[in-house]
């Protein structure tokens, strides 16, 4: 019987043209940012075990990949009567928001006074896959840690929809509320401070549900009278919204730049329980789901700090994002082959002529001996991104011998 020789499962493959794309798009969106004066810094994929699960990072907690302790630590714990909650140690990174508040406080003395980060890579959650749902998947975030003034709001989003448009998705626009409003209307609900948190994950389904749904949900957990407000409140809010004061600002100066990207949306609620201000959330008419989202979280790097910092974070869901991307992103098909004949010299001068063009700036310079088919060896090369061919001989002394050939 032949082995399973597939990924494990919600993990995947990219095959040299697909990491090509991805590293091209990652690539222009990091240029962006750092354009508008963020820095990219580097964390660890792996945490302290308590930290992922101090209760900053909502449900996410609960899909934390453990990493057992080691050596004697581990022997220590296995004899331990305490159980299996004692054996591991540290786990891998869900997001990069929490793994960040670390970053900052370990390393405050050596940042600026606001700080303003680019962070990619891979994270990880133990959560059932399904389509754009993956147990690793790359987040692409931007935070500013130090600034309580709104000049940070508008630079996340400004620089955010900047990105979006350098890949081509220039018709991503940006859903925005305000913690303290929707804790009003929840309050205003009938909803009691306590049941807060249960409301708000009733009309995050709305997308979902639907008016109706939402009001059923919210009638089974508050009752009648709140569901009653619930189903007015909602019908209410359909159809244009003006913007409440608390936010007016913060999309005239934006709007400025990007007319009519930025919505304002009552009922958005964002998962996380650590947001404290403004929340954004990422879309596109191409997506059925977010591309991304954060918002304002004040009192985060406060816990292992000791005193309050202000912050606030968005990041682009980049495997949503780069699926949406066109092929049209990528560079023309660039890379050299050098076809070299089957002699010691020639292989010699192959080495030598290629030295030479890397120096003189081509971007891959790829070496094949020469094939009985050479047909089939450039059809195969050109779905690999190579567009052009020379033959090495042992007459080839330099670059400058070569005739370069298009694969047809």
């Amino acid at each position: 019987m032949a082995k399973d020789v597939n990924p494990p499962r919600g993990n995947r493959d990219f095959l040299p043209l697909e990491k090509q794309k991805r590293e091209q798009v990652l690539g222009v969106i990091v240029d962006t940012y750092r354009q508008h004066g963020f820095q990219q810094i580097e964390a660890p994929v792996m945490e302290d075990l308590a930290r992922l699960t101090s209760g900053q990072g909502g449900d996410n907690e609960k899909l934390a990949f453990r990493v057992m302790k080691r050596g004697e630590e581990l022997d220590r714990a296995l004899a331990d009567a305490s159980g299996a909650d004692n054996l591991a140690d540290l786990g891998l990174r869900y997001d990069l928001t929490v793994p960040l508040t670390r970053f900052y406080a370990t390393n405050r003395p050596k940042l600026p006074a606001v700080f303003k980060a680019i962070q990619t890579g891979p994270v990880f959650r133990a959560e059932r896959p399904q389509k754009g749902r993956y147990r690793q998947f790359v987040q692409c975030d931007i935070d500013i840690i130090g600034d309580a003034t709104e000049l940070a709001e508008v630079e996340l989003l400004n620089a955010s929809l900047d990105a979006l448009a350098a890949i081509g998705l220039d018709g991503a626009t940006i859903r925005v509320n305000h913690r303290i409003l929707l804790s009003a209307n929840i309050a205003a609900l009938g909803v009691t401070d306590a049941d807060a948190s249960s409301a708000m994950i009733t009309i995050d389904k709305l997308d979902k549900l639907g008016i109706d749904g939402v009001a059923a949900e919210m009638e089974a957990k508050f009752g009648g009278d709140v569901a009653a407000k619930t189903a007015a409140w909602l019908k209410s809010i359909e159809g244009p919204i003006e913007v409440p004061s608390e936010l007016a600002n913060l999309f005239t100066i934006v709007g400025a730049r990007h007319p009519g990207k930025l919505r304002f949306d009552p009922t958005l609620v964002r998962g996380m329980g650590y947001y404290t201000g403004q929340i954004f959330e990422i879309e596109h008419p191409e997506s059925g789901s977010s591309i991304g989202g954060g918002g304002r979280y004040d009192g985060m790097v406060g816990r292992w700090l000791g005193t309050d910092v202000p912050a606030v974070g968005i990041s682009i869901g980049f495997e949503r994002a780069v699926d949406l991307v066109g092929d049209d992103l990528l560079s023309e098909p660039e890379g050299l082959v050098l076809i070299v004949d089957d002699s010691t010299e020639a292989l010699a001068n192959a080495l030598k002529v290629q030295a030479e063009l890397i120096e003189a700036g081509e971007p891959a310079v790829r070496l094949e001996r020469r094939p009985k088919k050479l047909n089939l060896l450039l059809e195969n090369l050109a779905t690999q991104g190579f567009g052009r061919f020379a033959v090495v001989t042992a007459d080839t002394a330099a670059a400058a011998d070569l005739q370069v050939k298009d694969i047809a």
